[in-house]
C-alpha cells in the first residue's frame, strides 16, 4: 500500500493512493497514519479491505498539499557516512559502525513544502536518503531477519544539511542537522511488502534540474537489516520512529571548489525507486 497524508499543515487527513494511481481517502476507516495504526494489523486489515472492495471515495488531487506520510513522529534516528560511494567523495574512512545522530521529528515536513535556508548560512546541503519506518517495537533484535520483520515502511526522506554548522561550529553533527524545514519526508509511506529488497533501489536528486546524486542502495556500508538490528541495540524502536540510512555520493560538500552549496531560489528534486517524488524550493528563513 502507498499511504500518505494530505491537507493543509496540521490538518492533514490519511489517504491511499491505489493501484491506478487515484487518491482515495481513509478518514472513515482510521483517523491517521501514525504509529497506533502502523502497530494494529486488525487497522491495517481494515484498509486493504476497504480498498480492495472499492468503498473508499476518490479524492481530488488538484492542488492539495501532500503533508508528510507519518504523523506523531516519535524519533528521527540518522545514519551518517553509510554509503561506500560517499564515503570515498568525503574523504573519510569507512565507519566500523554506524554512526549516529538525530533530527528532531519537528524538522519534517511535506515533500513538496518549502525549505528554509538559515540564518548566516553558507553550506547547505542536500543528500537523498531512504527512510525506514518502525512498525513494531524493536529492542535488543538479534538478526536481520528479525530486524526486518519490524520494518512497516519505506519512504524518501531529504536529509538537509548545513556542513559549517554540522563540522565546523563544534560539537555534535546535531547543530547542522535540525533546522528548521531540514527533513522533508515523502510522498507515501510504501508498505514492507511492496518493498522485497530494500537493498536494490536507485535514489536520485537533481538541483535546478541538474542531476546530483545518482546511487543505489546497494552501496550501503550497513544494510536498512544491520542498522535497525543495530541501533536497537542502543535504544529501543517503537512505532512510528524513523530512520534515515544515509546518502549516496554527490552531495555539494563532496565537490571541488567552489562547492555548490544550496542557495535561496534553488530547486531540488529527489527520488526513489518505488516510492515517490519530491521537490522543493529554498527560500532564506
Amino acid at each position: 500500500m502507498k499511504l500518505l497524508r494530505v491537507g493543509t499543515a496540521g490538518a492533514e487527513r490519511p489517504a491511499l493512493l491505489d493501484a491506478e494511481g487515484t487518491l482515495r481517502d481513509l478518514s472513515g476507516v482510521v483517523p491517521d497514519i501514525d504509529g497506533p495504526l502502523l502497530a494494529d494489523d486488525a487497522a491495517r486489515g481494515r484498509i486493504r479491505a476497504a480498498a480492495d472492495a472499492g468503498e473508499l471515495p476518490a479524492l481530488d488531487a488538484t492542488g492539495l498539499r501532500v503533508g508528510p506520510p507519518l504523523a506523531r513522529i516519535g524519533k528521527v534516528v540518522c545514519i551518517g557516512l553509510n554509503y561506500h560511494d560517499h564515503a570515498r567523495e568525503t574523504g573519510a574512512r569507512p565507519p566500523a559502525e554506524p554512526v549516529v545522530f538525530f533530527k528532531a521529528a519537528d524538522t519534517v515536513v511535506g515533500p513538496h513544502d518549502t525549505v528554509l535556508v538559515p540564518r548566516r548560512s553558507a553550506k547547505t546541503d542536500w543528500e537523498v536518503e531512504l527512510a525506514v519506518v518502525i512498525g513494531r517495537t524493536a529492542r535488543y533484535v538479534e538478526s536481520a531477519e528479525e530486524a526486518l520483520a519490524h520494518v512497516a515502511g519505506y519512504a524518501v526522506a531529504h536529509d538537509v544539511s548545513e556542513r559549517e554548522f554540522q563540522i565546523e561550529r563544534g560539537g555534535t553533527w546535531d547543530k547542522g542537522k535540525n533546522c528548521e524545514t531540514f527533513n522533508p519526508l515523502g510522498p507515501w509511506l510504501v508498505t514492507a511488502d511492496e518493498v522485497p529488497d530494500p537493498q536494490n533501489l536507485a535514489l536520485k536528486l537533481w538541483v535546478n534540474g541538474e542531476l546530483k546524486q545518482d546511487g543505489t542502495t546497494a552501496e550501503q556500508i550497513f544494510p536498512v537489516a544491520e542498522v535497525v538490528r543495530y541501533v536497537s541495540q542502543f535504544m529501543t524502536l517503537y512505532p512510528g520512529d524513523v530512520i534515515n540510512t544515509g546518502t549516496p555520493a554527490g552531495v555539494a560538500m563532496g565537490h571541488p571548489e567552489p562547492k555548490p552549496y544550496l542557495r535561496a531560489g534553488d530547486v531540488v528534486e529527489l527520488e526513489i525507486e518505488g516510492l515517490g517524488r519530491q521537490r522543493q524550493e529554498l527560500k532564506d528563513a
